[in-house]
């Protein structure tokens, strides 16, 4: 297997945490970067998943709409056990 070399600059605390956390786990940060990439190439993409915490339109509806039904004083709130029968009806 050809090898080759790569430089990435990245935070030193960063390094130095993920070194301690591999080197636990009997390998270099090398050897972890490896797996990584491997890992990715088997998986078509990146091996967990990477997304944005953003709400969606539908969520950010959902919460709007329960803001203003608890800020709605006609509004009388179910206890948990009479909110439980309502599911169940």
């Amino acid at each position: 297997m050809a090898t080759t070399s790569y430089t990435h600059r990245i935070d030193s605390e960063l390094r130095t945490q993920s070194e301690a956390i591999y080197a636990a786990l009997g390998m270099t940060l090398g050897t972890a970067i490896n797996v990584f990439l491997r890992k990715s190439v088997a998986v078509g993409g990146f091996p967990f998943d990477v997304r944005l915490d953003v709400p969606t339109r539908e969520t950010l509806e959902a919460m709007l709409e329960a803001e203003k039904i608890a800020k709605d004083s006609k509004v009388e709130a179910l206890s948990v056990e009479d909110a439980l029968e309502e599911l169940k009806r």
